[in-house]
């Protein structure tokens, strides 16, 4: 029996008397179906104490620490795997596979570290995502900003983000690209702020345009009371004076924003026609010290 056990790599000394007993119906292989006997019972065992105990306990901590629910499957899996990555390696030592399971690691250890080489970026997208799901810079419908590109975001996972565009185009974006440069995500409050320059003529009455920017904020459904809308003299530019209005929307979406801003700028024009301001074209004068004298080929005097 002791040959047989040297041969499978395994420790005789656990198994030995439940071997002893079997040995005159099984034979010589009284000690391998010990040996397994004893790595399926006790995996088995750890299957069952990561259901009734490891992953509810899991899932408090996750509700304490208020994770949403789309963070929470992956990293419940993710526990759930090293729980029984510890099971096997326990298995293995209870059935005396102490030798195997030496061999074992070493192989992992070199493969890991291949591994490891050869997905870098699968790696560093993977612990992108990780940072997107505990800091939380953006969630699934959030409406988010970065470089040239906007959209809502569609799914988050371990290694990519996906984005719906405003045109109904699908971006997979890798996770590193949406942690290692900025993200904006104008809809992470419960209010956004929105401005918008109007232009006047210098010869229109500044105080009277302000006045109507306000009226027409506060008639606005849309517009917030509170913070109240504001008016601030920003450009004196080339053509006209510039008029900054700042408003106030609540719960926003990009829907929400571009018709409430669409809207609002509408009805401040209406409002500048009917008041008779003007909203100028830009405008160029061109003067010179001397009189122009037209050059002789086009028939004037040399």
């Amino acid at each position: 029996m002791t040959a047989v056990a040297t041969a499978t790599g395994t420790d005789p000394a656990p198994t030995a008397p439940v071997s002893d007993l079997l040995e005159p119906y099984l034979g010589p292989f009284a000690g391998v179906v010990v040996s397994a006997g004893i790595f399926l019972v006790v995996l088995a065992g750890v299957y069952v104490i990561n259901k009734a105990v490891f992953s509810p306990f899991v899932g408090r901590l996750f509700d304490r620490q208020g994770l949403d629910e789309h963070a929470r499957r992956p990293l419940q899996k993710i526990a759930t795997f090293l729980v029984l990555f510890a099971g096997v390696t326990v298995a293995f030592g209870a059935a005396g596979y102490q030798g195997f399971l030496r061999s074992l690691a070493t192989i992992a250890a070199a493969a890991t570290l291949a591994v490891g080489f050869a997905l870098q970026d699968v790696i560093k997208n993977f612990v992108a995502g990780v940072f997107i799901y505990t800091d939380k810079p953006f969630r699934i419908g959030d409406w988010i900003e970065w470089k040239d590109n906007s959209g809502v975001v569609e799914d988050i996972s371990f290694r990519v983000t996906r984005v719906r565009t405003f045109d109904n185009e699908l971006l997979t974006v890798p996770n590193h690209a949406l942690t290692s440069d900025v993200v904006k995500n104008p809809v992470a409050k419960k209010t956004l702020r929105l401005k918008f320059v109007f232009g006047i003529d210098y010869g229109d009455d500044i105080d009277r345009a302000t006045e109507i920017i306000v009226e027409e904020a506060e008639r606005s459904e849309a517009i917030l009371e509170d913070p109240a809308p504001s008016v601030r003299l920003t450009e004196l530019a080339d053509s006209y004076v510039g008029l900054q209005a700042r408003i106030w929307i609540d719960d926003p979406s990009r829907a929400d924003f571009v018709k409430a801003r669409a809207d609002y700028v509408k009805a401040v024009k209406a409002r500048f026609d009917e008041e008779d301001i003007t909203i100028p074209f830009p405008q160029r004068t061109v003067s010179g010290r001397d009189a122009w004298t037209e050059p002789a080929s086009f028939g004037g005097e040399a």
